[in-house]
């Protein structure tokens, strides 16, 4: 099975699949539904057949689902939004979904157009799974902007503990702070597994409308 696929650009980013009903309502209330970031995995045909969930839960969908621009046999970060089918342990109703730009780090020196490292807000950001999540907002008017996040290298403290640095990319692309729009990004931390351990921390770096150039701090 492929680690899950990376996407860089969220302004193109799928609202992705399903929709059961394609043609209900926003207003529509979808009972003992949850939103979680989570993965989605496809199967030799295409579908989307599973969600996993941070937890480590395999839930299978009870429907078939397929989009053109997923990848076979594969998985890929998503929002989504679902309901776990009453007396059942692992099968769910998949309602919405909407793919998550979730690549794996690169050194700086890998940005051969060089680091852009634009204003963003901060919703939420916070560590699940094998997986560092976050909420931002971005000022956007009509060009799509780019993201990625820069590995700036593991430093080693005294007590033997290392910490991950890592930085956030944001290129807004010269577009215009019009309005506001929620940005959903996912850093693999399975990328470190053979790197870092439990009681290693991690140090993420962006720079923001409020505080400027700031961080904040994980325990991996």
């Amino acid at each position: 099975m492929r680690k899950p696929s990376a996407f860089l650009l969220t302004g193109l980013l799928l609202p992705c699949l399903l929709l059961l009903a394609a043609c209900k309502e926003d207003s529509y209330v979808y009972p003992d539904a949850v939103t979680e970031f989570v993965c989605i995995q496809t199967n030799a045909e295409g579908n989307v057949a599973a969600l996993l969930t941070d937890d480590g839960e395999t839930l299978r969908i009870d429907a078939t689902h397929r989009h053109d621009s997923l990848a076979l046999d594969s998985i890929y970060r998503a929002v989504s939004l679902f309901e776990r089918i009453p007396g059942t342990e692992d099968r769910a109703t998949l309602y919405q979904c909407r793919l998550v730009t979730s690549p794996r780090p690169k050194p700086a020196a890998q940005f051969q157009k060089g680091i852009k490292t634009d204003p963003i807000g901060i919703q939420s950001l916070w560590r699940s799974g094998d997986y560092l999540n976050m909420i931002l907002l971005a000022k956007v008017k009509q060009w799509p902007h780019y993201y990625h996040f820069i590995h700036e290298g593991i430093t080693h403290r005294p007590d033997g503990r290392r910490t991950l640095q890592l930085r956030l990319y944001h290129n807004q692309n010269a577009d215009e702070p019009a309005f506001t729009e929620r940005v959903y990004l996912s850093v693999p931390l399975w990328a470190y597994q053979d790197s870092l351990s439990a009681g290693d921390s991690i140090r993420f770096c962006l720079n923001t409308f409020e505080e400027g150039d700031t961080y904040r701090m994980f325990d991996y």
